[in-house]
């Protein structure tokens, strides 16, 4: 998709030029900015999704009514994801239905699209859900979530103070906002570990799976 997006783009640009019409050039400029918003939502809502996800053998669906999501909802979707980004696929490893954040929030689902072409590590299967009488109280695993993300906090500032002692990190950069090429390549690295562990925390917080706050094992275990 970013190539065709590109030379659509040169394309455009390259007419433009040629041409040297203004009006041309706006009318592109409109109607390839439109194209490229309105791309993945138009197929989503009315093909079930895009090229990619057809290539791919899967498909967006609704999970209220078991269809294609609406165009409405395929524009939020969409929203979501280019402003989150890689982000939002964060949350696949600790969802039931490993959905990303655009799915959850959209109550939709990327399933497959045609199950008699599938081979078993094209997808995942739906995760078993736990046993709720196993799991502690939703107080106790929001306080120990909750401390999980203290500590989270607190160790990334600790990392990022020691960073400056050690001069790997100058106070322009950390009381200034004057960082070099490496300090932001470095801090942008640490921000998005940081981030990481705490989906992952909220995530298995959430399942019972941090200790302090665990699934009993017996409860864990199918009969």
């Amino acid at each position: 998709m970013p190539f065709v997006i590109i030379a659509t783009l040169y394309g455009a640009v390259l007419i433009a030029v040629t041409v040297g019409s203004d009006s041309l050039a706006r009318t592109l400029g409109f109607s390839v900015a439109a194209g490229w918003l309105l791309y993945e939502p138009l197929l989503v809502a009315f093909a079930g999704g895009t090229i990619g996800h057809y290539r791919r053998n899967l498909r967006v669906v609704d999970n209220r009514t078991g269809g294609n999501v609406s165009f409405l909802k395929a524009i939020a979707r969409s929203a979501i994801k280019a402003t989150l980004g890689w982000y939002s696929f964060l949350s696949m490893v600790t969802t039931r239905r490993h959905q990303a954040v655009h799915d959850l929030l959209t109550r939709s689902t990327v399933q497959i699209r045609d199950l008699a072409k599938a081979r078993p590590h094209h997808y995942r299967t739906e995760a078993t859900e736990l046993s709720r009488s196993g799991l502690p109280s939703r107080t106790r695993r929001v306080i120990i979530t909750a401390v999980y993300l203290i500590g989270c906090f607190i160790v990334f500032n600790g990392a990022i103070i020691g960073a400056n002692l050690g001069r790997l990190l100058s106070d322009d950069c950390l009381y200034s906002g004057f960082c070099t090429l490496s300090e932001n390549v470095g801090l942008v690295a640490a921000s998005g570990g940081w981030l990481v562990v705490c989906v992952l925390c909220l995530g298995l917080g959430w399942r019972g799976r941090l200790p302090g706050a665990r699934i009993r094992a017996a409860d864990s275990t199918p009969p």
